[in-house]
């Protein structure tokens, strides 16, 4: 599959590794995002990669030293009796720089819990060294307390820091060569993971990739949630239960907790640590602080979890027993209502990429609450512009509209009536699934996918 939309990451390595200066370059993020491909699509061929195993220290050394002797002759003929006598020697042996790059840097941190203080000499007291230290690692929190932590051995001595993130909904497109549509459908299932849509790729229509992938107690991802909770935590357990919840329907803290049968007050640390990496988020109503506000909810926030979470485990029993196609119908019938979910987020998400009606908005939210006339109200977008003066509502349908004009006029008459929209100018826009009927600010899946790129 092509290599989509990393030019900015390739050009900040590329840059890096080509300096004359030795640099530390930490790469990390979620597994499967691309972040080898990255790595390999950027080092030159004298370079030395080397993939790091779950194995004994000693181990560990022999193999990144057999990495080294694939390019430098003679190097793994040396048995190395720790971390700091390798980069030691490597450093005398080289007669020309070279980039070194150690990925899942954290299964040797694992093994060797002194590691991370070894690179923190070899970085400190080499004046003159001679290559580049690439630290590449899945475990997030693990990369992050490496790094970011003040009381780290290699706080603040990254010259590059990137974090690897999903690629943006407007990618799938061209990746499944699927129409626009059909791509807002398959992201809210696959969300922006690389290497999920590869093997979606292989598969030939979306109700076999569905079932052999994800459904069938076999396939490839049906237990990568647990694979990826293992690389940040201890256990998963926890992390799996609370998304189970929340897939189920339940998004406040009270009914998280009481569904879990724990005190909210026990639930605030791993609730933070899934909003850390990603897999879970807080939303509060446009206009309240995100720290402040009573009325927040939480929501997965990532579609392929989100996914399995509401379709997978509330049906593993049946799953189990190979009941695959029987699961598939009832997950057909909550299609819709499921992709209208992520259309909304897509909605959202596009508003600040590029201007409207020539106009730049900030960071779009979702609002519910009570309107001017006392009465409950929701409305799915509203975005301020970066200059103050304009309000941005808007209504997301994932259906075939037929009337627009009316729908727009509805839309105008409920924004008028919110608390916070006095001395502002509203622009009203509807975002709809098909349409026959196009007026200004009617926004398809072709518009809000070509602003996620």
């Amino acid at each position: 599959m092509k290599f989509f939309n990393r030019e900015k990451e390739i050009q900040r390595l590329t840059k890096a590794i080509n300096s004359k200066k030795a640099k530390l370059i930490i790469i990390y993020g979620r597994r499967r995002c691309g972040k080898s491909t990255l790595i390999k699509n950027a080092l030159k061929p004298n370079d030395i990669y080397y993939m790091a195993q779950q194995s004994d220290e000693s181990i560990q050394r022999l193999q990144l030293a057999n990495a080294i002797g694939e390019k430098i002759k003679g190097f793994d003929s040396v048995v190395y009796p720790d971390w700091e006598s390798l980069f030691v020697n490597l450093n005398s042996v080289l007669k020309e720089p070279v980039s070194l790059c150690i990925d899942e840097l954290p299964y040797l941190v694992k093994g060797s819990p002194s590691l991370p203080s070894v690179i923190q000499k070899v970085v400190d007291s080499t004046a003159d060294r001679k290559y580049h230290l690439v630290l590449c690692g899945s475990s997030q929190q693990m990369m992050q307390g490496l790094i970011l932590d003040s009381s780290a051995s290699l706080y603040g001595r990254a010259d590059e820091i990137m974090k690897i993130t999903p690629l943006e909904a407007g990618w799938i497109t061209q990746a499944l060569e699927c129409n626009p549509a059909e791509s807002v459908v398959e992201y809210s299932v696959w969300g922006g993971v690389p290497r999920y849509w590869e093997i979606r790729v292989e598969e030939k229509t979306f109700r076999s990739a569905i079932s052999n992938i994800i459904f069938d107690r076999f396939g490839v991802l049906h237990d990568e949630p647990v694979r990826l909770f293992l690389d940040d935590m201890r256990e998963s357990i926890q992390a799996y239960s609370i998304l189970s919840v929340v897939g189920n329907g339940s998004n406040r803290l009270s009914e998280i907790a009481g569904k879990l049968n724990k005190p909210a007050t026990q639930l605030s640390r791993p609730v933070y640590n899934l909003i850390q990496l990603g897999y879970l988020k807080r939303e509060v109503p446009y206009g309240e602080l995100e720290k402040n506000s009573k009325k927040g909810i939480y929501k997965i926030s990532d579609p392929y979890m989100n996914f399995y979470f509401t379709f997978v485990v509330p049906n593993l029993s049946r799953l189990e027993l190979g009941l695959t196609e029987q699961v598939y119908s009832t997950f057909e019938l909550k299609l819709p209502g499921y992709v209208s979910f992520e259309w909304e987020n897509l909605c959202r998400r596009s508003v600040p990429m590029k201007a409207i009606n020539g106009i730049e908005f900030d960071v779009a939210q979702r609002w519910w609450g009570t309107n001017l006339e006392g009465k409950p109200m929701e409305l799915d977008v509203v975005a301020e512009s970066t200059d103050k003066k304009y309000l941005l509502v808007g209504e997301c349908k994932w259906s075939n509209i037929s009337g627009t004009t009316s729908l727009m006029k509805k839309l105008e008459d409920r924004a008028s009536l919110l608390p916070f929209s006095k001395g502002k100018k509203i622009i009203s826009v509807l975002y709809v699934m098909e349409t026959s009927e196009t007026t200004a600010n009617v926004f398809l899946p072709s518009d809000v996918l070509d602003r996620l790129k």
